[in-house]
């Protein structure tokens, strides 16, 4: 079963990244919190993108940590008078390393700021947890600020 969720895992992250057009790039950085990671995010839209994270969480002691999320930005909720700042929410997957593999669903919403002259965005992110395995349970909470720079 931990075979099977790393093979889902790493198509969820990889294969809709190769194959839909660049909107606004392919972003890398940082995320910090819980889980700490290594931060990705590829627009194939003007308004919807993939991010994940591969990286620790430091829960019940710290545990390898990897998730793939599908966005949508509302860009009309806030006003700012340089770049551009959006709502966004999505749809993920996980894969945690604890005491015992954990593979389940999230479900992320917070807010990013992209910025006019520099090709950064920021973001803050809640996402709370549906474990399936190895049994079906709220796995907590996931929060996280981070930046990305993109190429």
């Amino acid at each position: 079963m931990k075979r099977l969720a790393v093979i889902f895992m790493l198509i969820f992250m990889f294969f809709p990244c190769a194959v839909l057009a660049q909107e606004m790039g392919f972003g890398l950085g940082l995320m910090l919190g819980d889980p700490t990671a290594i931060s990705f995010k590829k627009w194939v839209g003007s308004k919807t993108a993939f991010d994940g994270g591969v990286g620790w969480s430091f829960r019940n002691g710290g545990s390898f940590h990897v998730h793939a999320d599908y966005l949508i930005h509302s860009f009309n909720l806030i006003t700012v008078k340089r770049g551009k700042a959006a709502l966004c929410f999505g749809l993920g997957a996980r894969l945690n390393t604890e005491d015992e593999t954990k593979f389940g669903f999230r479900i992320p919403f917070g807010v990013s700021y992209i910025f006019e002259k520099a090709p950064l965005d920021i973001f803050f992110e809640l996402a709370p947890l549906f474990d399936l395995v190895p049994s079906t349970e709220f796995g907590g909470l996931e929060w996280s600020i981070g930046v990305r720079y993109y190429f």
